[in-house]
């Protein structure tokens, strides 16, 4: 099986709280238990965001619960960890984030062909009348498919 994919978790606030103008993929440094705990599902991406500091990519506020089964050598779970990207798109991103008002959000993390990888999206913060103004989009095409739909199943039935 061949670039075998398995989400561990998605941030679905993020879609909802900013403009996504780009995505890039990131391997992530983890500890032992975390992985473990990544494999069980035990991650919480909400209020996470990426900084650049040297040259260096890091993950800040991703919670990663304690693995249940660990010892005294167990991780702490809000610890800042390490994103591994090319020297090409760090330069790409540190210029993208000087640009008013972006910032690097994690959308998702998974598990590719057993290494653990990040979901980083450039982002641009929706102002609250953009918030309501997507809700109501959203709401009008709800509508909309529900009449199809309703029409669709009266005209065979």
């Amino acid at each position: 099986m061949k670039n075998a994919i398995k989400v561990v978790t998605e941030n679905r606030k993020a879609r909802h709280d900013y403009f996504i103008e780009e995505v890039i993929e990131a391997g992530i440094v983890l500890q032992g238990t975390e992985v473990k705990s990544l494999r069980a599902g035990r991650v919480n991406l909400k209020d996470s965001y990426a900084t650049i500091d040297n040259g260096e990519v890091f993950l800040h506020n991703a919670h990663i619960s304690e693995y249940e089964y660990g010892n005294r050598n167990n991780h702490d779970p809000l610890r800042s960890r390490k994103l591994l990207l090319h020297r090409e798109e760090i330069q790409k991103l540190i210029g993208r984030t000087r640009d008013k008002g972006y910032t690097l959000i994690p959308l998702k993390i998974y598990f590719r062909n057993g290494k653990a990888k990040v979901e980083l999206a450039l982002a641009k913060g929706k102002r609250q009348y953009d918030k309501r103004q997507a809700i109501a989009e959203r709401d009008a095409r709800r509508k909309i498919d529900q009449t199809l739909k309703e029409r669709y199943v009266n005209t065979r039935g």
